[in-house]
């Protein structure tokens, strides 16, 4: 989740919303990303996105069922269907996002296999975001 956090971080030093993600498969990283809707000025540009378009570039294949995802904030309903189709083995995520993450349209959204933990480095994650909100305002 560190990794994920220096990832947030870039994306907060780019003035995007500070999301942060990396994919971890046989404890190797093997795709690194952060939100890029602004930069890209493109709304499906969010890091869980970003990362698993490397991950199955990196592993020359659709499925992530061996890997597990570390991203900032818990992915929202279009990053959790991706997860579905890309079969993501487990999930790990810093804080819930209260407005639009998964979690408020129940576990259906995700793949029936993948595995949750909820909270890792939550305070860390949160006060990123937290921190940049009040930027904005």
């Amino acid at each position: 989740m560190k990794k994920a956090l220096k990832e947030a971080q870039k994306a907060f030093d780019k003035d995007e919303v500070p999301v942060g993600a990396v994919v971890v498969c046989n404890e190797q990283i093997i795709a690194r990303a952060h939100n890029l809707t602004e930069t890209l000025n493109d709304v499906t540009a969010h890091a869980e996105m970003q990362a698993f378009t490397a991950a199955t570039d990196y592993l020359g294949g659709k499925y992530l069922n061996e890997c597990t995802l570390y991203v900032t904030l818990e992915p929202c309903t279009m990053c959790g269907g991706a997860a579905y189709w890309t079969h993501i083995g487990r999930i790990v995520y810093g804080t819930n996002d209260e407005k639009r993450g998964y979690s408020k349209h129940g576990l259906k959204i995700l793949h029936p296999k993948t595995e949750i933990v909820s909270n890792v480095l939550k305070d860390e994650c949160s006060s990123l975001l937290v921190q940049f909100f009040q930027k904005k305002r």
